[in-house]
């Protein structure tokens, strides 16, 4: 089955939780993983997918065992667990993401690429994610989401209450739709 038809498949079950029709951009991976290095291992990924920044993280020359891969939809799981079969592949809710500290095997992750659709997110939904996720980088680490939105799309309260801050980094026309990136991190880093 092609990567789009999967994710069409997977967007039609429940469009709320896919929030795109079709899976993101090549140029899209580029520029989500451009500041990832070997050195920031672990990764974690929230959202994969079918695998398009999973990709572009180990052509940036991340291991897949550097890779942890939370995916809530079914499909997706199993198609990652295929492809990238010594990554760590988890079905599993990224609100949820904090309890999963033991498949970082004791280490903290350096960075987090988030492929999901947090902007349609409740505040308390964007607090579990992002409280869940810097609790398991270490100083230093770097959160980074795209988002078709022309603003940041983790809400100002949550930064504020966290202590995070958000920066553009780029953007790309070559997605469907256009969408942007933005660097997350503390703000006293």
């Amino acid at each position: 089955m092609s990567d789009l038809a999967a994710f069409l498949r997977a967007w039609a079950r429940d469009p709320l939780s896919i929030a795109a029709v079709a899976p993101s951009s090549p140029a899209l991976a580029k520029l989500i993983t451009a500041e990832i290095t070997p050195d920031m291992g672990p990764v974690i990924e929230l959202g994969p997918g079918t695998g398009v920044f999973t990709k572009a993280l180990l052509a940036r020359g991340l291991r897949q065992s550097d890779l942890v891969l939370i995916e809530y939809e079914a499909d997706f799981a199993n198609l990652l667990a295929a492809r990238f079969p010594e990554a760590t592949v988890l079905r599993g809710d990224a609100a949820r993401v904090k309890k999963h500290r033991d498949l970082l095997n004791g280490d903290m992750a350096g960075a987090t690429i988030s492929g999901l659709p947090i902007l349609s997110m409740t505040a308390r939904q964007q607090m579990m994610i992002m409280r869940g996720c810097f609790d398991l980088m270490r100083p230093g680490g770097r959160f980074y989401q795209f988002t078709y939105s022309p603003v940041c799309p983790v809400r100002r309260p949550v930064l504020e209450r966290l202590g995070l801050k958000g920066r553009r980094l780029s953007s790309t026309l070559r997605n469907l739709p256009p969408a942007a990136v933005y660097e997350i991190h503390r703000r006293d880093e």
